[in-house]
């Protein structure tokens, strides 16, 4: 086989599964793994592959890729739809509670169901703590829920509130329970987010919890951005769409994680 052949087919592997590995390369086209790294430098040199540790990704999985929150909320809406309805049947429905919601697409589909909540018997209460201003203008609109909206900037490309003022209120709560969102959930980089300041506020929301339950669709599965927030430990359950891979899923029993698929 010519090496341009060899690249193709390099090439197509990275589109379709979005990572290879030079060991994995070298036993399937019987060559040194000298020879796959030097294929792999030149699809990078042409932009057709990233080069990380151990292999490739494709190129456009940049790990300060970020997309806006209108470009994300056209994005997986019906498997969105599906964890959004899993992490309401979590959050009681009586009693008093706290629930802090981040910013995000799925939590923001979570904050709509949460729209028709309603006290189950006198003298019920449930506190919504949120970061995300699209969440606390949909939630104000809901007499019924007590809204408690942190401050700080306001980070255009998501709507999320961040900064060192966010996160000191955040070590001064102990809500219930928080629903959080990802990037990505790696079975060894842990749960990500391309940018820092988003990071430090999630990684001060899954510290102030007593329970934290992550809403990720597949499509973050197996991904890594730029900053962890949390190890895998760090998280009480996942809910996604998808069974997780084998690797993901026994990393996640590992770290006694609990999956929901919805």
């Amino acid at each position: 086989m010519f090496a341009e052949e060899r690249q193709a087919l390099i090439v197509d592997l990275v589109s379709s599964s979005n990572r290879v590995t030079v060991s994995d390369l070298a036993s399937r086209f019987d060559v040194t793994p000298e020879t796959v790294r030097r294929d792999l430098d030149s699809l990078e040199g042409s932009r057709q592959l990233r080069r990380v540790h151990g292999g490739a990704v494709a190129f456009d999985r940049q790990s300060m890729s970020e997309l806006s929150l209108e470009e994300r909320q056209t994005q997986h809406h019906d498997e969105k739809q599906r964890i959004a309805a899993a992490a309401l049947a979590m959050i009681p429905a009586s009693q008093t509670g706290s629930v802090l919601l981040d910013a995000g697409t799925t939590t923001e589909l979570l904050a709509d169901l949460l729209l028709d909540w309603t006290p189950a018997a006198p003298g019920d209460e449930l506190l919504v703590i949120t970061n995300a201003v699209p969440i606390a203008t949909k939630l104000a609109g809901n007499d019924a829920v007590s809204l408690y909206i942190l401050g700080g900037r306001v980070r255009g490309l998501t709507r999320a509130v961040v900064g060192p003022s966010t996160i000191s209120q955040l070590d001064a709560l102990r809500p219930d329970i928080a629903f959080v969102g990802a990037n990505g959930v790696h079975a060894e980089f842990g749960f990500s987010t391309p940018d820092a300041v988003e990071s430090a506020v999630k990684t001060a929301i899954v510290r102030s919890a007593r329970r934290v339950v992550a809403l990720a669709d597949s499509s973050k599965l197996d991904k890594e951005t730029l900053i962890r927030f949390a190890a895998l430990g760090d998280i009480d359950v996942l809910i996604t769409d998808a069974l997780p891979s084998n690797e993901l899923a026994a990393a996640l029993a590992a770290a006694d994680v609990e999956v929901v698929i919805a």
